[in-house]
């Protein structure tokens, strides 16, 4: 971290010249969802866990107005608007993510005076770990402590949440914001997406490692059928709510009730439906599954998982799909699933240590194969939430 740490004050200083007096360093993960997939925008359970990788924010404070940001992933890119220029502007492509975020905190209040930032991103765009939470949470988190500004980190996560549905125009739930905001070390997240209630989970994993794969097939949420997705569970629950007005959510339906309504629904909307069940029981049944270190059922509450979003949610792809198969029949890997909102991205798995070289080889030989892509490998470490790195004075 020091290596890091030093670079991107360095870096800083090179784009932005100048009074060193008070440069900020913060940090916010990415995250991985090890179950509990497309349930949090229908107010269900998930299971994430933090990512020691995420974005690094270094700023220091303006005093005219004007934000100028850079980023270590485009660096031809500089992105500036000043406090009274908020819209979106697809020029702006990734600077719309702080913009946006700077946009909320000034509807909240915020004093922002302008600023000069650096942001350096560790997460792969796309590729379904939260890049964009990430970014989201650590210039909101950032912004607060340097404007003092007092902000819950609970509302600090639903103001980012906010901007992504309403500045990017992504209908995403609150669990990424959550599982960046207050993970910890060693630990994933139990959810209730419906409640904002959460448990933490001790991740034992013994002899077995989580290795994510990306497909390297980048999709972005807000061209995909995510928001059909959304869509099609509206309707779903629109035609629940004529037998049971007191539900609420599609989380708080089960399969009996979807029988009960099955000729109202189209079939496409019937399927939606059958995973969002089924799949908020698999997260409960994956929570005890970890409390009890009965690590093997929790991987085949995972495979399951993935052949429900498959068969049922329609939202894996063939690439998924891939790497799921080889990954399932791999020694040693005795969980796989898809992790994120699909399309492309990335699948999360448990594998035993000693086989995880062998695991990769094989994965990379079919699916290069196959696709003429190669998929790239992280041996995940779990860390904590966003932070504050250092406060740099004088030289």
């Amino acid at each position: 971290m020091l290596g890091v740490k030093k670079q991107l004050l360095d870096d800083f200083r090179h784009y932005f010249p100048g009074n060193n007096d008070d440069i900020r360093l913060f940090f916010a993960p990415g995250r991985v969802n090890l179950i509990g997939e497309h349930t949090d925008y229908n107010g269900g359970y998930v299971l994430p866990a933090a990512l020691s990788k995420g974005t690094y924010m270094v700023c220091r404070v303006r005093h005219d107005g004007e934000f100028h940001l850079k980023s270590a992933n485009f660096p031809d890119q500089t992105v500036h608007f000043s406090i009274n220029q908020l819209d979106y502007k697809t020029s702006d492509d990734w600077g719309n993510y702080p913009k946006g975020i700077i946009s909320e905190l000034k509807k909240a209040g915020t004093e922002l005076t302008g600023a000069d930032i650096y942001y350096y991103g560790e997460i792969p765009n796309g590729a379904g770990l939260s890049s964009s939470a990430s970014i989201g949470m650590v210039t909101a988190f950032g912004f607060c402590q340097v404007c003092q500004f007092s902000m819950s980190l609970i509302d600090t996560a639903l103001l980012c949440q906010r901007m992504e549905n309403h500045y990017i125009g992504v209908n995403s739930g609150i669990m990424d914001q959550f599982a960046v905001g207050f993970g910890k070390k060693d630990h994933a997240m139990f959810l209730n997406c419906g409640t904002h209630e959460f448990d933490l989970v001790p991740l034992r994993l013994g002899n077995y490692k989580l290795v994510i794969t990306n497909t390297n097939k980048r999709r972005g949420l807000a061209d995909s059928k995510y928001n059909e997705r959304i869509a099609e569970c509206q309707r779903g629950l629109a035609a629940i709510q004529e037998l049971h007005p007191e539900y609420n959510t599609l989380t708080d339906i089960s399969l009996d009730d979807i029988e009960k309504v099955k000729n109202k629904l189209e079939p496409v909307v019937e399927k939606r439906m059958r995973h969002v069940a089924t799949e908020n029981e698999r997260v409960v049944a994956a929570v005890k599954a970890l409390e009890s270190d009965h690590l093997e059922a929790f991987g085949k509450l995972m495979i399951a998982s993935h052949e429900s979003l498959r068969n049922d949610y329609e939202v894996t792809g063939q690439h998924l799909d891939m790497l799921f198969d080889i990954q399932q029949d791999c020694k040693g890997c005795i969980g796989t699933r898809m992790t994120g909102a699909g399309f492309g991205g990335c699948t999360v798995s448990i594998v035993k240590g000693e086989q995880i070289e062998s695991f990769k080889e094989q994965v990379t030989m079919m699916y290069t194969g196959k696709f003429g892509l190669e998929p790239s490998f992280y041996i995940s470490e779990i860390g904590d939430g966003v932070k504050e790195f250092e406060r740099v004075t004088g030289k």
